[in-house]
């Protein structure tokens, strides 16, 4: 499977984190420099397979990252500069969010 960024995702399973939220209003180049460098910083994960993400005009938000293992979701989740972002989160950038955890069993698609 083709992912993000033209990376090549393995076959399932595999793991996807999926991110759903309500933005607050303001804050975006904070926002956005920190959501860049959370990208980098999950790349630097062993196990992370790539990321897709959208955010609509009033708002509303998903982003779904996808991991080779439960053990790597962890690494990620409990990394210092995560848990940092994730706090900011709270507090600053969202009025609400929930998380999913789904293992992926079977994946198709079409690239042209």
């Amino acid at each position: 499977m083709t992912g993000p960024h033209g990376r090549i995702r393995p076959d399932p399973p595999y793991w996807a984190v999926i991110f759903t939220s309500q933005r607050t209003e303001g804050n975006d180049a904070d926002y956005d420099a920190t959501a860049a460098r959370m990208e980098r910083l999950a790349e630097s994960i062993p196990g992370f397979l790539g990321i897709e993400s959208v955010r609509d005009i009033d708002g509303a938000g998903i982003t779904v990252s996808y991991w080779r293992s439960e053990a790597a979701i962890a690494r990620w989740r409990d990394h210092p500069d995560h848990l940092d972002s994730k706090a900011l989160g709270r507090a600053e950038w969202y009025e609400r969010y929930e998380l999913r955890v789904a293992r992926v069993e079977r994946a198709t698609g079409h690239h042209s």
